[in-house]
């Protein structure tokens, strides 16, 4: 993976984890690092789970950010303690 790659995959990652936030309700307490990291994840897993199913395009993106949403919230109840959305 050249630097056009870590470019990309820092974008998309931006884009999926922001998006994974903003499905979450209540307010998340983690850095935005961490949601880059996040959505990078997601955007990898999901990638590789709609390929593995045959998808492509938009079901590919509603995959990524589900999987984005799912660890936002997770990361954001492990930091807090308590639940997130109340």
């Amino acid at each position: 993976m050249g630097i056009g790659g870590i470019i990309s995959a820092i974008i998309v990652g931006l884009i999926v984890g922001a998006l994974g936030r903003l499905v979450v309700p209540g307010k998340q307490d983690i850095a935005i690092w961490l949601t880059i990291v996040v959505g990078i994840v997601a955007a990898l897993i999901g990638s590789a789970i709609a390929g593995a199913l045959g998808l492509g395009g938009l079901l590919t993106l509603i995959i990524q950010v589900v999987l984005a949403a799912g660890g936002v919230y997770m990361i954001a109840n492990a930091r807090s303690g308590r639940s997130v959305g109340r």
